[in-house]
């Protein structure tokens, strides 16, 4: 027991070799909008659970609880306190103390928070909210964390509770679009994890975590949208215990490269060793895929030796590991090669070169903990969930260059789920301007059915081309009254609001007219005009009706004497017609008669009263002459 103590502690020791780097806070922008008197900005640590906005923001309406339940550590009391109001989402300031962070955001998120800001309570650097490890207390929430959370420190928070006991009206600004780096059109991620299925909590969110990213991390490496590298963490047994058996069981390369035991039972199962040489298949595996422009397969291979190989079902082996790599068609040899003799007492240049990486470098922190996702050389914060991380990507971009899954639903913020925030939004057909996507909100005219609206996005959108008067009439005026239904939309026009006739108004807002009371209409005399919705009536005194093109009144007698006088004067025209149709024809024929008569007395005599004449010599014929 004392070798094993010692040996527990050198691994430690080991394990500490690497903070010759640092360890870095990821951080948020905070921005106080008002009141005036605070208007200023601040750092907040971004919670290591939840989902942050990165690429994003969010503004919303400060609450501080009573300070009874100030830290957060019970479920309020009342049905969702704290939930998003028409006007302001609400971002709930808590007491740090009590209780685990996540289970102060929890329950933040169960009242109905949009974000949760922890206050410190005591003046110290700002430091990452992590999530707890194996607890029964934090089973089943903290995957449910859908919400940001940020750590402030106590000065910031002081000022803002004093504020709001003033009755102020606080109103901050999250902001997490430099949160994560997007310096081009190419992003570079690396995923930090381990072949070992027994660890718990950890090793099931990343396992769960490939199975469910596999897809969309192949589409963006087959588009070359992005560069990833796999990583795997190994400690070095002490010189002083290499010739120790349980150095020997877990280690390789003669204390070189280390993993702890599975199950932390030296006796028992498997050991450390076993799951670094997987670790060390798993990286050769991406190298020679990679040589030959398939890097992606490395997703492939390790969600098939989970499902395959692993621990629990006793499959965990070489022989195993092996079949998976010779049925995704990759050269078995090659990987052999790199993975080089586990039991030499020699450098492995793979397992080298991450023992280097594992320690911080530039804007990134030392890797200490599994799993560990780093994007563009900045620690990823948040769960470790397919969407979650996909957002984090997507923001990575260089803006204006995201690739096409970036615009999918899985990455949408559903900010214009509960308010069109601040974008323009026609009530009347339930169309808005408001787009989520993975970097917030944005205010574009949309689409609808085929039809395009066009506008700024924030004060007006106008339906244009045809089809718009369908889709909430166009954004048009529609009004129905006794049964009559008027529209100042026309489909024969591709944008723009009229106001039909009998109506005056700028196609928005029509009114009806009064064409009697204007004098526009029914004006003859011995009329009387009665103005209707639409229109108007006038009608005529005694036996007269009312001509409205003329505005006039005639007799309604007379009416039938020019009608039987019109069909008397139609007759005789149509008379005249049939008669010069006929004289026509009969024209056309005596012209043709004569015609041929005259082509046919060139050739023939047509008096028989002369014989013809016999010639002994053959002449041609002779044409007429007038001399």
């Amino acid at each position: 027991m004392a070798l094993l103590g010692a040996l527990l502690l050198a691994f430690a020791l080991a394990a500490c070799s690497v903070c010759r780097g640092h360890f870095i806070v990821e951080k948020s922008s905070i921005k106080v909008i008002s009141p005036p008197s605070l208007k200023s900005k601040q750092d907040g640590a971004i919670g290591n659970f939840g989902v942050p906005k990165y690429g994003g923001t969010l503004v919303g309406s400060v609450a501080y609880p009573d300070k009874s339940v100030s830290d957060g550590c019970e479920a309020f009391h009342g049905d969702k306190p704290f939930k998003f109001k028409p006007s302001q989402p609400t971002i709930l300031l808590l007491d740090r103390g009590g209780c685990y962070f996540a289970k102060k955001v929890w329950n933040g998120q169960q009242a109905g928070a949009s974000a949760v800001l922890v206050a410190d309570n005591i003046d110290e650097p700002l430091i990452t909210m992590d999530s707890p490890e194996e607890s029964t207390d934090a089973d089943g929430y903290i995957d449910k964390i859908g919400i940001p959370s940020a750590l402030i420190q106590r000065s910031f928070g002081e000022s803002l509770k004093q504020a709001l006991s003033k009755d102020e009206h606080v109103i901050i600004e999250l902001d997490w679009r430099e949160s994560m780096p997007h310096p081009d059109e190419r992003v570079e991620y690396e995923f930090w994890t381990n072949s070992n299925d027994e660890c718990g909590m950890r090793c099931e969110e990343q396992m769960n975590f490939v199975k469910n990213f596999k897809g969309h991390a192949q589409i963006l490496e087959k588009g070359g949208y992005t560069l990833f590298t796999p990583h795997y963490i190994t400690w070095y047994c002490p010189r002083a215990f290499t010739e120790s058996n349980q150095c020997k069981s877990q280690c390789i390369n003669r204390g070189r490269y280390c993993a702890p035991d599975p199950e932390q039972d030296f006796a028992e199962g498997y050991d450390g060793k076993d799951v670094v040489i997987e670790n060390l298949r798993q990286l050769c595996v991406h190298r020679v895929a990679n040589e030959s422009n398939r890097s992606w397969v490395w997703w492939d291979y390790v969600t098939d030796f989970h499902i395959r190989c692993s621990m629990k079902e006793k499959k965990y082996s070489k022989h195993c590991g092996d079949d998976v790599i010779k049925s995704l068609g990759l050269p078995i040899d090659k990987i052999k090669r790199c993975m080089g003799d586990p039991e030499a007492d020699v450098e492995n240049e793979v397992l080298k070169t991450e023992q280097k990486v594992q320690v911080g470098r530039g804007s990134r922190g030392d890797v200490t903990i599994l799993p560990t996702l780093v994007i563009n050389n900045a620690q990823y914060r948040g769960n470790l969930e397919r969407s979650a991380v996909l957002k984090a990507l997507c923001a990575g971009f260089k803006e204006g260059t995201d690739p096409p899954v970036c615009l999918s639903a899985d990455v949408e913020t559903n900010e214009c789920l509960y308010s069109h925030r601040g974008c323009w939004r026609d009530v009347q057909s339930n169309v808005t301007a408001c787009k989520d996507t993975f970097r917030g909100r944005v205010c574009e005219c949309p689409s609808v059915q085929g039809v395009q609206y066009k506008g700024d996005g924030y004060v007006s959108c106008e339906a244009f081309g045809p089809g718009r008067c369908a889709i909430g009439n166009g954004g048009c005026w529609l009004d129905s009254k006794n049964g009559r239904t008027f529209s100042a939309c026309s489909e024969s026009q591709l944008s723009g609001c009229s106001c039909p006739p009998g109506f005056h108004g700028d196609g928005h807002v029509c009114k009806d007219v009064d064409e009697c009371k204007e004098g526009s209409a029914c004006q003859c005399d011995g009329c009387s005009c009665k103005n209707t919705w639409g229109g108007y009536e006038c009608k005529c005194k005694g036996n007269h009706i009312y001509i409205a093109q003329h505005d006039t009144c005639i007799e309604r007698n007379g009416s039938r004497l020019g009608w039987f006088v019109t069909v008397l004067i139609m007759a005789a025209v149509a008379g005249v017609a049939i008669a010069g149709y006929i004289f026509y024809k009969y024209r056309l024929r005596s012209y043709m008669d004569s015609e041929i008569m005259s082509i046919m007395s060139q050739y023939m005599p047509l008096d028989n009263n002369h014989p013809p004449e016999v010639h002994t010599d053959v002449q041609p014929p002779r044409g007429r002459s007038t001399v």
